[in-house]
């Protein structure tokens, strides 16, 4: 179901690319604009895995060094049929963990040293098998893919916005002030549409890596108490993140109440813990 629910939503932003691209504009400025989101998210998806775990200061550990982290992560990507990915840890006491790489066969790891020491083992081995989960189902870049389109539309928008401040005179005077004012609410609207829809998206292959997660570590029980121990910990110890990165981690490191919580990357908490234990409770893993 969420595996449809990612489809449909990615139908829903390529078709909002071409309505906004002719409506703000046209054909010409539709490929423009697409052509400039492409090669800003595509040269990110490349050298994705080396910035985020440089920005958070990640530090590739050996096997001598965490010998039952490495352990666990070897014996998840066997059974998963995955290449063995690079494991870090970040020095950091808010609790969390993230996936990054292109592929899985240029993947990393990561899990702040407060994961460590909050997670028992069981629980510990439900977020890597989450993580594993994303690097399987390559959500790095799908969701490189939905930035690229909802780029595109937001780079149209923002064109559309200042042609009509630019030009807008004119086209006041014919149109009887309606036309500026009326591109530039269109396009605000539309760029807040493809930012929620990327955000959908993002959330959708949250739901599908913790089903695939639990399914992989065989006990949705794992993922989530260990969901519901980052919940909290994550409010007690608040992470000093990076917007454009809060997606890639197993909870957000970014907090939002109310209207804000519209924009979050992650589904509810809540959310996700119910449908392990539903599952848990099922046995339909």
């Amino acid at each position: 179901m969420n595996a449809l629910k990612t489809a449909l939503l990615m139908t829903i932003l390529t078709l909002l690319l071409v309505f906004a691209g002719n409506a703000l504009g046209g054909r010409s400025g539709m490929v423009i604009a697409f052509v400039m989101a492409a090669v800003m998210n595509f040269g990110a998806y490349w050298f994705s895995d080396r910035m985020a775990l440089s920005m958070y200061g990640a530090r590739e550990v050996s096997e001598t060094e965490a010998p039952e982290l490495l352990s666990m992560v070897r014996e998840l990507s066997a059974r998963g049929g995955l290449p063995m990915p690079r494991v870090y840890i970040v020095e950091n006491d808010a609790p969390n963990a993230f996936a990054t790489g292109r592929s899985p066969d240029h993947a990393a790891v990561a899990v702040t040293t407060g994961i460590l020491r909050i997670l028992n083992r069981n629980e510990l081995l439900g977020v890597l098998a989450h993580e594993l989960a994303h690097i399987k189902n390559r959500d790095i870049l799908i969701g490189t893919i939905a930035a690229t389109f909802a780029g595109a539309v937001g780079m149209m928008a923002s064109m559309a916005q200042w042609g009509a401040l630019l030009g807008g005179g004119r086209s006041d005077e014919e149109e009887g002030g309606g036309g500026m004012i009326g591109t530039i609410i269109f396009s605000i609207i539309a760029s807040i549409a493809a930012t929620l829809v990327q955000l959908a998206i993002s959330r959708s292959r949250e739901y599908l890596a913790d089903e695939a997660g639990a399914r992989l570590v065989g006990e949705p029980a794992f993922l989530a108490g260990a969901l519901h121990k980052l919940h909290h910990g994550v409010e007690r110890i608040p992470m000093q993140a990076n917007p454009s990165t809060a997606h890639m981690f197993i909870v957000n490191p970014l907090t939002g109440k109310g209207v804000l919580s519209w924009f979050s990357t992650h589904p509810p908490i809540e959310e996700r813990i119910a449908r392990l234990e539903e599952m848990a409770r099922t046995g339909k893993f």
